[in-house]
């Protein structure tokens, strides 16, 4: 009997009220919109269940993969021979114990976190608005836009360890840097929720700064085309976008990937495209861009296996 089909035996036991989806295309769950099916793919609402699902992967042999929203993956066209995770239904979003504080689960996508701070008269959180991921794979990269961090407004993450069980990690212990933090230097940590303190402003001004963002991105960015956001992290003195457009890369492409001619910096599916197309479209980006500026980009695209 091989992991899934334990799996599927033990889920039908313990978790039969968690949805579990057999050989289900990664392609509808990243927003490259690439990918073949995941062996099995679990969608808990409960961070009991998701706990539980963790502890049930270990036991059957499988290699659990947990996602938010698919926003900065690139998952193989011949499909995973893994349980995959997806969070969405972790969706809980409430006020913290701390004055100006909210506590937010793993799957709630940072746009509705920015927004419901809005409504609060709570500002701090305007730059994550257009940003596409979720609480858990935001916290891990530290995800920013426009000079806002999350490492500004995280006060702690609740994270479960396998080997040590449930942690709570202040911001210190976070140890945010430029797209990473101590949760990604322990990828097998899962956030469960995390904590934000912000301060006090008024709504319809914070509101107005989350439309000028949110434009501001409309018009530099590709947003109609399917990507995984900013393909490579910014080198240190220099813009990935701007070298890779100095090299006469915009429009470079390869099947149905393409470096974006609104913005050099994205790599977009402007379809067909598969996960080979993209992975040689950015292995070429890079090697050219060493070649012609001394300078290694380095991806900002989490490959998944």
């Amino acid at each position: 009997m091989d992991w899934s089909a334990r799996l599927d035996k033990q889920m039908a036991d313990y978790l039969p009220d968690v949805n579990l989806l057999k050989e289900e295309p990664m392609a509808k769950h990243t927003s490259f919109r690439v990918g073949g099916p995941a062996k099995r793919m679990a969608f808990p609402e409960k961070r009991e269940q998701l706990v539980l699902l963790l502890s049930m992967a270990e036991e059957c042999g499988a290699r659990p993969l947990v996602i938010g929203n698919g926003t900065n993956l690139l998952a193989p066209d011949e499909g995973l021979d893994r349980l995959v995770i997806e969070t969405g239904g972790l969706s809980r979003l409430d006020f913290g114990e701390e004055p100006d504080s909210l506590v937010a689960e793993s799957g709630v996508s940072l746009a509705r976190l920015a927004d419901f701070a809005c409504k609060q008269g709570l500002k701090g959180l305007e730059f994550a608005h257009g940003i596409p991921g979720t609480v858990g794979g935001g916290v891990c990269m530290n995800a920013g836009a426009y000079g806002g961090e999350l490492k500004q407004v995280v006060t702690g993450v609740s994270a479960l360890f396998p080997e040590d069980g449930v942690k709570f990690l202040t911001g210190e212990e976070l140890a945010f840097g430029y797209r990473r933090s101590f949760l990604t230097e322990h990828p097998e940590a899962v956030v469960l929720y995390a904590a934000f303190r912000l301060s006090p402003g008024e709504p319809e001004a914070i509101r107005e700064t989350m439309r000028d963002l949110l434009a501001r991105r409309k018009a530099s960015q590709p947003l109609e085309q399917p990507s995984a956001g900013s393909t490579f992290k910014r080198p240190e003195g220099h813009f990935a976008g701007t070298l890779i457009d100095r090299c006469g890369l915009k429009g470079r492409a390869v099947g149905g990937a393409q470096v974006s001619e609104k913005h050099a910096g994205f790599v977009i599916n402007r379809g067909g495209a598969t996960c080979a197309d993209i992975k040689e479209l950015i292995r070429q980006v890079r090697e050219i861009v060493l070649e012609k500026t001394g300078v290694r980009l380095e991806p900002e695209v989490k490959f998944v296996s």
